[in-house]
């Protein structure tokens, strides 16, 4: 019998029923690894949800520096792929609108320290993930449209150095 695709309140019910701070070892392990095939099988809009909620960020936090690192290579590259086959299907207007919220925030963010709980190292991985899977994955009027908000965040990193 195959299982239901996970949904961002079952994925949050896993977490509640099975917390971290309790487990060690191949359980623990067990756990994260479930947790990233759960997150992986999520619609994008269940992925904002969880994100927005707090509840992927709290998770994240409870991991351990290798446990983090392991988590994103098993996740990032399905969550960027879904970013941009959602960006790629947008209308041009709601594209633009999008890349200037985006561009918005980012430059009110430049100049402030990562998310606690992320360290260089894995700043860097996200962001390789995500430009490797933008050159990758994006369509040609989706990489000129969204041209201004890489150059930004390139400016945003590099004002952490």
């Amino acid at each position: 019998m195959r299982q239901a695709r996970p949904t961002a309140q079952s994925l949050t019910v896993y977490l509640e029923k099975h917390p971290l701070a309790t487990e060690s070892g191949t359980k623990r392990a067990k756990i994260i690894t479930r947790v990233g095939n759960m997150l992986n099988g999520l619609s994008l809009e269940d992925r904002q949800t969880l994100r927005g909620d707090g509840v992927t960020r709290d998770f994240f936090i409870s991991l351990t520096p290798a446990e983090q690192a392991n988590f994103l290579d098993a996740t990032l590259p399905a969550g960027f792929k879904q970013i941009m086959e959602a960006f790629n299907k947008m209308e041009p207007e709601k594209r633009k609108e999008f890349v200037n919220r985006a561009l918005a925030e980012a430059k009110k963010r430049q100049g402030e320290a990562p998310p606690a709980g992320l360290n260089d190292q894995l700043v860097q991985k996200m962001v390789n993930q995500g430009l490797n899977t933008f050159y990758a994955e994006a369509s040609a009027n989706a990489k000129l449209d969204l041209a201004p908000l890489i150059e930004q965040m390139q400016r945003n990193l590099q004002s952490l150095r």
